[in-house]
C-alpha cells in the first residue's frame, strides 16, 4: 500500500485526479450556458475542449523523475504504465459526459469518450516523442487546427481527419479516436516517456 502512495504521489495523481475534476465542473458549467439542450452543435467547443484538457492533465502525471531506477526494476514496468493511463483515461470518460447528456447521435457523450480516447493516445505518444511536460503541444495543435477549419467538412475522408468535431455516432471518427489511444497507449507502455535533461 505504502509503494502505489509513493508511486500515486511520484507521478502528480493527486494534482491529476483534482485537474479531471475541475475540466468536468467548468464542461457542466459552460455547457449549461450555451444551452446545448437547445442545439447539439453549440456543444462542438465543449466536446472539443474538455478531453483536450483532460488529456493534457493525464499528460503530465506521466512525468517520472526516476525514469533510471524504473529501467533497471526487476519487474517490467510497462503494466503499471498502461494501468495508470489506462485507469486515468477510463475516469476522464466517465466523467466528461455528465456535461453532455443526451443527443447520443450527435454532440453527446458518445462523441466525448471517442475525443477523450483520441486526446489522450495523441499525448501519450507525445509523452514518448517530446517529454511529458510538452505532451500536450501536439493534441492541442490538431485539435484547434481541426476546431477552426474542419467543423464544415464534407465527405468520407473528412469523418476520419476531423474526428474531434464529428458527431459522436460516425464510424470513421471513432475508428480514427480508438486507433491513436490503442497506439499511443501501447507506445508509451512500451517505451515510457522521453526522459528530460536535467538544467544546466
Amino acid at each position: 500500500m505504502n509503494g502505489l502512495l509513493l508511486h500515486a504521489r511520484s507521478r502528480a495523481l493527486p494534482l491529476t485526479l483534482a485537474a479531471l475534476a475541475g475540466t468536468t465542473a467548468f464542461a457542466v458549467w459552460a455547457a449549461g450556458r450555451l444551452d446545448g439542450y437547445l442545439d447539439p452543435d453549440r456543444r462542438v467547443p465543449i466536446v472539443a475542449l474538455a478531453p483536450l484538457l483532460a488529456s493534457a492533465a493525464i499528460g503530465t502525471s506521466l512525468y517520472t523523475a526516476s525514469a533510471e531506477l524504473e529501467g533497471t526494476a526487476v519487474r517490467p514496468w510497462w503494466p503499471r504504465r498502461l494501468a495508470q493511463l489506462a485507469l486515468l483515461t477510463a475516469l476522464a470518460a466517465a466523467l466528461l459526459p455528465l456535461a453532455v447528456l443526451g443527443h447520443a447521435q450527435t454532440f453527446g457523450p458518445p462523441a466525448m469518450i471517442r475525443n477523450t480516447l483520441g486526446c489522450t493516445g495523441v499525448t501519450a505518444a507525445a509523452a514518448v516523442l517530446l517529454g511529458a511536460r510538452l505532451s500536450w503541444l501536439p493534441a492541442f495543435a490538431y485539435v484547434s487546427a481541426v476546431y477552426m477549419g474542419g467543423h464544415g467538412a464534407r465527405g468520407r475522408a473528412a469523418t476520419v481527419w476531423a474526428w474531434p468535431v464529428r458527431p459522436g455516432a460516425e464510424t470513421g471518427a471513432w475508428a480514427a479516436a480508438v486507433t491513436l489511444f490503442a497506439l499511443g497507449a501501447a507506445l508509451y507502455s512500451v517505451r515510457g516517456e522521453r526522459r528530460e535533461e536535467p538544467a544546466p
